[in-house]
Order: structure tokens, then sequence, then C-alpha cells
């Protein structure tokens, strides 16, 4: 069975987990930081070299209330905090670099201290690659681009652009090959644009604290099964 070069999940169905059993939506959002250790282990485990996991949205951060989201900043907090103090992690266990990739500045920094910590702490590692994707958004990322490569252009004097120059400005360079979006909803949702041009798209309606290696081994035999063409 052929992996992906690069393999991304956009996480859903939390909250519609958690009601289905009567618990408050906090409850759901710690069950599916619980999935994400056992998911990563899965893809590495299978030999995917790059993943990328959307764990929330800009708009997620911007509209949804007060009490959840600080209920989630604590989520991450937990689950980061465990994360960098175990003796052995999944990140030393398959020699994984970690990369937090979003509008991070807008999150609490207790937080964001703990991503720089294990940031730091897996640059030495480089057999594979874990982008988290929190507070991220399509476009805010292609934002960012612009701004970066207007300052390029301003230094220059001129203007000259190519599809180089907007590559390697992107928060996440490597183009995607399969996306898992769990909890049945069939579209992007403004993930990675740019990186998803080509991408093969897999939903499931298993909501994602159900999702198992079984659904991740029938959505890569189904990657396997597509025809990928490039546009030719």
């Amino acid at each position: 069975m052929e992996v992906p070069n690069h393999l991304a999940v956009i996480i859903d169905g939390n909250r519609r987990w958690a009601k289905q059993r009567g618990m408050p939506a906090w409850f759901g959002h710690r069950q599916g930081a619980k999935n994400l250790d056992k998911f990563f282990d899965w893809c590495f485990d299978l030999g995917v070299p790059q993943v990328s996991a959307w764990v929330m949205s800009t708009e997620n951060y911007n509209e949804r209330s007060k009490e959840e989201i600080s209920n989630l900043m604590k989520i991450f907090e937990d689950y980061l905090e465990d994360l960098l103090n175990k003796r052995s992690s999944i990140l030393d266990k398959y020699e994984i670099r970690l990369r937090f990739v979003g509008d991070l500045d807008k999150l609490p920094p207790r937080l964001v201290k703990l991503m720089g910590k294990l940031m730091i702490k897996t640059a030495k590692y480089q057999k594979k690659l874990l982008n988290i994707l929190i507070n991220y958004g399509g476009y805010f990322e292609l934002t960012e681009v612009m701004k970066k490569i207007a300052k390029k252009v301003i230094k220059a004097g001129r203007i000259e652009l190519t599809r180089k120059d907007i590559e390697v400005n992107l928060l996440v360079p490597t183009p995607l090959d399969l996306i898992i979006r769990t909890g049945g909803r069939n579209r992007l949702s403004g993930f990675m644009p740019w990186q998803s041009a080509y991408a093969e798209i897999y939903t499931t309606n298993t909501l994602w604290p159900a999702f198992n290696k079984k659904e991740l081994v029938k959505a890569i035999e189904w990657y396997n099964s597509s025809q990928r063409n490039f546009g030719k």
C-alpha cells in the first residue's frame, strides 16, 4: 500500500460526539485531543513522512463562545504539557519535527511558550514532520504570503512574481496528497487552498473522537485506488 507523502486531517465532530452522549462540548474536545496521539502514531507507523492536523480554525477562535475557547485553550495546554514532559513521546519514537502553524500571536502566551519549547526540542529531528494548525485559516495564510511578497517587492523596487515566490512563503510549503475530513462535511472550509490544488479528498461520517486506525487505512486504500492526473 503506497502512503501519501503529505497527509492532512480536518478534525470535525467533537461537539456532535459529545452532544450524542449528553455531554458538554469541552468533553468532546478533550476526547478528540486524546485521539490525536493515536492518529499520529498510526500515520507514522504506516510510513507517512509528513502529517498536518487542523485542530482549530480562525473562524472557530473568533466566533465560538468565550467559555468554549477557554476550555479549548486549557485542553491544548494540557496536551502540549503532557507531550513536552513525557520521557519518551511519539515525537521521539519516530524522530518527528513538530511545527505549529497559524495566527499564533493571538493565542494565550502560556500556550505559545509551550509550542516554542516543543519546536526547539524537536528541531534536531529530520525523519518525519508534523504540522499542527491552530487558529489557522486559508485567508490568513494567503494574506501573510502577500505581505511577505509585498515587502520583498518594495525592497527590490520592481514587481517580479513567480509560482516559486508564493510557494516558499507558504506557512506549509509542501503540496498535499490526501486530505481526510471527519464528521461528514464535504468541504475544505478554506484549508490550505494552495497546497490542496491536486489533493485527493476523503470524507467520512465518523466523528473525530471515534475515528480509528481501520478508518485511516480505509482512507489510504481509497487514495491508492484514485487516479491522479495533475491536470494531464
